[in-house]
């Protein structure tokens, strides 16, 4: 079951203004409340994580979460969050990235993942690039091999894929 790019910008909804003026956000919660939506993104999710040949899923917080557990489970492998900083009870790894105003951090458990291990990474959305950036800086800094990244959607015009440069990425429906 791979489901179409058409089939999938008929169900993500656009939301004007959102969070701020001028922005307009592709939301993605119409997919998941239609569970035959949500099993054809999580199975094609799924088959293009498997090209890559990875020991472990990596998700990012919060609905990196949504899309990368049911993944990890349709590949017979482990998840492992990346989260904001100070959500994770044990020994953790940071990095920082720049916002448009600001920075933000993000961490894994020093122990998720092992020397050697390929890693794909999986989030809903590929914007600039940053969050995504911090979590392949995070997963090597662990010793990993990012083997590469899948999202479900991505917003072209933010040129994101180019801070990616050098790992391969995928998603589903591009904007």
């Amino acid at each position: 079951m791979i489901i179409q790019e058409e089939t999938l910008k008929e169900l993500i909804r656009d939301v004007p203004d959102f969070p701020v003026d001028g922005i307009l956000f592709r939301d993605i919660t119409p997919v998941l409340q239609n569970a035959r939506a949500f099993k054809e993104v999580v199975c094609s999710m799924a088959a293009k994580a498997a090209e890559m040949e990875p020991d472990i899923v990596v998700g990012i917080e919060s609905r990196g979460f949504v899309l990368g557990a049911p993944v990890a489970l349709e590949l017979g492998l482990g998840f492992v969050p990346v989260r904001k900083i100070g959500k994770l009870p044990a020994e953790t790894v940071r990095a920082e990235y720049a916002l448009e105003y600001g920075t933000n951090t993000v961490e894994i458990h020093s122990d998720a993942i092992q020397p050697r291990q390929r890693v794909v990474i999986i989030d809903d959305l590929l914007a600039t690039g940053g969050t995504a950036a911090a979590s392949i800086q995070l997963a090597e800094e662990l010793g990993a091999e990012v083997a590469g990244l899948v999202f479900l959607v991505e917003l072209t015009f933010l040129q994101g894929r180019a801070r990616l440069s050098g790992y391969r990425t995928e998603a589903l429906v591009q904007y």
